[in-house]
């Protein structure tokens, strides 16, 4: 397993700063997260992101995120799937394997839609292997479908391609009707990234991203996650991603050095 740290963890400072002060905190991995990614390259190229990555030492392991490839129609269809072009370009520009995609199917949904939902993952998991990038359908428990591991791992299977597997993100897992002994569907052919976060003390019914702490700090630790993991002999990464305001006002040094520690403890890595 590679320990790794969202960028997203540290919204409120430049993609630049986090960079330097992660390394400085001893991190080495990141789950970059693709609006700082756009807002660095208004003033650089790509060439300039790539460089700051080897300055640092830092391998972008996962990217987070693309949405609105799933139900999307008309105009707005033609720019997600657009901009999922220069996504997997990016991707490939800075080495990075792991694409997330969003499970951002939302409100009631007709037959066709999900017609339009698997037909969607079929054509992004073609466009993505040509572009040597893998694909992870990120479940959302807010969305309609798939709100759950399940049936995250069903469509994944239904592809049936090596270049489209599962997101688990242990927030949406936890907070949504996933149970544990969904746990078991998961296999190194079919993972592609895991996104930990705990949950503070409130009811799960009640808890939003803002409620994110650090996995092993809360009520929802994810202890049965890396146990399977471990038993899979899951070879990818495992990035903390929390989206706290609160935690955002922690200066990424600090964060990240604090953040890799429990990381790295939770998964039984041994420190850099």
């Amino acid at each position: 397993m590679i320990p790794a740290i969202g960028t997203v963890c540290s919204l409120g400072a430049p993609l630049e700063n986090i960079l330097e002060d992660y390394a400085a905190g001893h991190v080495d991995a990141v789950d970059l997260w693709l609006g700082q990614a756009d807002a660095f390259l208004e003033a650089h190229d790509v060439a300039t992101l790539r460089e700051r990555f080897l300055r640092h030492g830092i391998a972008p392991v996962a990217a987070s995120f693309q949405g609105g490839l799933l139900t999307s129609q008309g105009d707005a269809r033609r720019e997600h799937w657009r901009t999922f072009e220069g996504r997997l370009a990016l991707c490939g520009d800075l080495g990075i394997p792991v694409l997330v995609v969003a499970g951002d199917a939302f409100g009631p949904l007709a037959t066709q839609d999900l017609g339009r939902l698997s037909a969607s993952l079929v054509e992004a998991a073609k466009r993505a292997a040509d572009a040597g990038v893998r694909l992870a359908l990120e479940f959302d428990a807010r969305a309609s479908f798939p709100d759950n591991l399940q049936s995250a791992v069903a469509l994944v299977e239904d592809v049936g391609s090596p270049s489209l597997g599962v997101c688990l993100d242990w927030f949406h897992y936890t907070v949504g009707p996933s149970k544990p002994l969904d746990l078991w569907l998961l296999s190194r052919d079919n993972l592609a990234h895991v996104q930990l976060s705990d949950i503070a003390d409130v009811p799960r019914e009640m808890a939003g991203d803002t409620d994110r702490i650090l996995p092993g700090e809360g009520s929802s630790p994810p202890d049965d996650l890396v146990r399977r993991l471990a038993e899979i002999g899951y070879p990818g990464a495992v990035a903390v991603e929390l989206h706290n305001p609160a935690l955002w006002r922690v200066p990424p040094r600090q964060f990240g050095e604090v953040a890799v520690t429990a990381l790295r403890k939770l998964l039984g890595v041994a420190d850099a």
